[in-house]
């Protein structure tokens, strides 16, 4: 992430001013004015770094003026102990930025170290792995591009982007088929250019939904067994894209690829990855 975009700059000016708020008292009562200095920001364990553009742009926002010196880019590894970049400028605005600096870095990392897990995993077979919309309201751009410095790809942004028929939704229209249908005829009357996936949940369902050529098919928390045989009635054609989702850890990865499954996508990507720890340490004077 070489720029910021407008929508995320707000989104750190609002984050700032939560930490902040009508000022950073301590660092008013305990800091002059007038004085300078560097912290330097160290990892505290291993992972991959993501977020510096971001981490750089709260203290930007706080004192233009700020220095930043990157040892690091987004997607390296760094080991514990190891310096990744030294902020210089007005010390009261590295003092006021500093956590909240530290946590877009430290969550954002974190989801970029556990993603690049899952795709370590994968490596060896051509399976591709993908994220989900289970991100924290507001910073889904933040995460998903974390989930990209890590190695995967990502699923919809939204749900504009993509026509999935999930569960509620085949339900609401009383069958499978209905609800293809329904989104079929949709598409076509508003001459959209995106793709049409289904969620099935059986067999049954999905032997419905075959012959109806959508883009996509989504198992959804499918035994092993009965997505061995997903694959066999879907067969090597690129058309539908068969995706497994659900419960996928680390040891399921190499199973699922040998079933022949190309396309998983995971969740806890983005819900359940632990963050990855920083600090900022003041440089000697």
């Amino acid at each position: 992430m070489k720029h910021i975009p407008a929508d995320l700059k707000t989104l750190i000016k609002k984050a700032i001013k939560e930490d902040i708020g009508s000022g950073d008292i301590t660092t008013l009562a305990t800091i002059p004015q007038s004085d300078t200095g560097s912290l330097v920001l160290v990892a505290k364990q291993q992972g991959i770094v993501c977020g510096l553009a971001v981490f750089s742009e709260v203290f930007k926002l706080l004192d233009s003026s700020t220095k930043i010196r990157l040892f690091k880019k987004d997607g390296d590894r760094v080991r514990a102990g190891e310096q990744v970049a030294v902020v210089s400028g007005n010390l009261r605005a590295l003092l006021s930025g500093e956590r909240v600096a530290l946590n877009f870095l430290q969550r954002l990392s974190g989801i970029a170290t556990y993603t690049r897990r899952f795709v370590d995993a994968a490596r060896p077979y051509p399976l591709k792995i993908y994220d989900t919309r289970k991100t924290t309201p507001l910073w889904r751009s933040l995460e998903k591009y974390a989930v990209r410095i890590g190695g995967a790809y990502n699923h919809r942004f939204g749900l504009y982007d993509m026509i999935l028929i999930k569960d509620n939704h085949i339900d609401a229209c009383g069958g499978i088929v209905e609800a293809v249908n329904r989104a079929r005829a949709y598409h076509r009357s508003r001459r959209l250019k995106v793709k049409i996936g289904v969620e099935v949940r059986t067999i049954r369902e999905l032997r419905s939904v075959i012959p109806l050529k959508v883009d996509l098919i989504l198992v959804d928390n499918m035994p092993i067994s009965q997505i061995r045989r997903v694959v066999e009635l879907i067969g090597g054609a690129k058309r539908p894209e068969l995706e497994v989702s659900g419960g996928i850890t680390l040891r399921k990865i190499r199973r699922l690829a040998e079933l022949g499954v190309r396309r998983i996508s995971i969740g806890a990507l983005t819900h359940s990855a632990p963050a990855i720890d920083f600090s900022l340490k003041l440089l000697s004077k």
